[in-house]
């Protein structure tokens, strides 16, 4: 078991996509805002090491942000979604 304590995970959170061009991307300035296309209630892609594992939520609670899993992802849906 040892070795599995030693395996470096990254987990991201994918909130919502936005397109930018370059010149868009080069003008943006510290604290701009970003739209996203997604809605508030819809549900976030949560990735281990880039590949998605799992559907869920966001929570906020007090100051505190969290993801509640709501189901198992898919590869395939999750290819779908980014094109």
């Amino acid at each position: 078991m040892s070795q599995v304590g030693s395996v470096d995970v990254e987990i991201s959170v994918v909130l919502g996509r936005a397109a930018l061009s370059v010149r868009e991307l080069l003008r943006l300035g510290r604290g701009a805002v970003i739209p996203f296309s997604a809605r508030p209630s819809d549900e976030v892609w949560v990735l281990a090491n880039d590949h998605p594992i799992a559907r869920g939520e966001i929570r906020v609670v007090g100051d505190r942000v969290s993801v509640a899993i709501t189901r198992a992802a898919s590869a395939a849906e999750f290819a779908a979604t980014r094109s």
